[in-house]
Order: C-alpha cells, then sequence, then structure tokens
C-alpha cells in the first residue's frame, strides 16, 4: 500500500538572511534563515522587497512566511512589510517573525513600539551593547503558550540584542515571553491565525540549537493547513 507523499513546504523569507554564512551556534547547519528553513525540512524562498504584483500573486505558491525587519527600515519597505503581513493574516498564512519583524508584526496589527529603549523606557536593563557581539541574557518564557511548548516555561537565555521594543502590544496577541525586566520579547496570536514573533534572532552564530524549533513549528502549522493528517510528520512534540 502506498504511503501519502509528505508536503512539499516552501517558505518565503521577506528581508536579509541574518547571519548566512556563518556557523550556527550549535554547530550542527549553518546559521542564517534560509538554511534554517532547510534544516526544518522546508523549501526558502527569497521574497522580493519592491515589487510590481501583488501579494496574492508573490505567495500564490508559498506555504508561510518569515519577516524579518531593519534597523533603519526605509518608509516604503516597513509599509510593504506590514501589508504583508496583513495579507498573510487576512489569508491564514502563517508568519513567523524575527528581530525587526516582531515590530513590523505589532505595529501592523495596531501595536506600537519604543524607539530608544534607553530613553523611551530608562529603567529597562541593558537589551543593546555595540562592543559585544552577540549580547544574551534571560528571559522568561510563559507557562500556557506555544512558546512553552517549544522552549519550556521558565527561564532560558537567548541573544537577544535591540533597540527597539513592543511598547502596546497589539490587540489580537499575546505576551509568551519577556526580558527580567518586563521588556517583551515574544508574542503570538490569539485567534485560529498561526502567527509567532521573537525579538532574539534564532539564527545568527550565537543562537542555540533549540532554536530550530521555531522553524519546525512554522513548517508544522503550514502541513496542517495543507493536510492535517500529514502534518503528524511534522510535529514539533
Amino acid at each position: 500500500m502506498a504511503t501519502a507523499a509528505i508536503p512539499t513546504i516552501r517558505i518565503g523569507i521577506y528581508g536579509p538572511d541574518l547571519g548566512a554564512h556563518e556557523k550556527h551556534g550549535c554547530g550542527l547547519w549553518q546559521a542564517g534563515i534560509s538554511a534554517s528553513v532547510t534544516v526544518a525540512e522546508a523549501i526558502p524562498v527569497a521574497l522580493p522587497e519592491e515589487n510590481e504584483c501583488s501579494w496574492g500573486e508573490l505567495l500564490d505558491e508559498i506555504h508561510g512566511v518569515v519577516i524579518v525587519g531593519y534597523d533603519q527600515h526605509p518608509r516604503k519597505h516597513l509599509i510593504e512589510a506590514e501589508a504583508l503581513v496583513s495579507w498573510c493574516h487576512d489569508h491564514n498564512v502563517p508568519v513567523l517573525a524575527i528581530d525587526h519583524g516582531l515590530h513590523i508584526l505589532n505595529t501592523a496589527h495596531g501595536g506600537t513600539i519604543y524607539n530608544d529603549l534607553p530613553k523611551d523606557l530608562p529603567e529597562a536593563l541593558q537589551h543593546r551593547h555595540p562592543p559585544e557581539r552577540g549580547l544574551r541574557h534571560a528571559i522568561n518564557v510563559l507557562e500556557g503558550t506555544q512558546l512553552a511548548d517549544l522552549y519550556g516555561e521558565g527561564e532560558v537565555v537567548v541573544n537577544s540584542e535591540h533597540r527597539r521594543a513592543i511598547a502596546r502590544l497589539a490587540r489580537g496577541f499575546r505576551v509568551t515571553a519577556q526580558a527580567l525586566d518586563g521588556v517583551i520579547e515574544a508574542v503570538e496570536s490569539t485567534s485560529d491565525w498561526w502567527a509567532m514573533g521573537v525579538q532574539w534572532n534564532p539564527t545568527s552564530s550565537t543562537s542555540s540549537g533549540l532554536d530550530i524549533q521555531l522553524f519546525r513549528a512554522l513548517v508544522e502549522a503550514c502541513a496542517k493547513r495543507l493536510d492535517p493528517v500529514e502534518a503528524e510528520k511534522f510535529s514539533t512534540v
């Protein structure tokens, strides 16, 4: 008896391939978003930042999206990025938002951000230390969240290095991890739409092997949309 084929999952990547061509922190595979998507058994597809087509046309054969922002994001690209997130929401396309992509996920749904943590929230801990590449600090993963299913609840250490952060959380999302000073480090959708955002970079040379779970969860969410039964082959838990 022939077995059903595992769906071929194609993941669109919008933004720079963070950490590409470096060695991953766990030493098991190359760093970079494309490499992480490949390790999670999906096909990475670079999405153009400037295009004349609609997102519906560009994402016709894309099953999920990883969105990454820039420290200095041109206004035009920011508008495109928010439009992409909104399109994915409206069409139930799973999204994993990384670093500045987390802020785009939040602002696209009406949330706000701190543009400069040291000035906007002076009581916050140091979240950016330029002389030290790959700054790592502890976060608290909240119980009862999808993130806790991937990392375990409680305190973990991540390579979170940032000047901006979520100020007001968008409606339709919940906080899934915070730094020890209360700064939001991760969120997830509270609706049927699979969307997760993290402040840290899970694909750089300073990340851990546990971070690949984010990409496996994204691929599993995409597989469930295609075929809930076959999606069990992608299960992360």
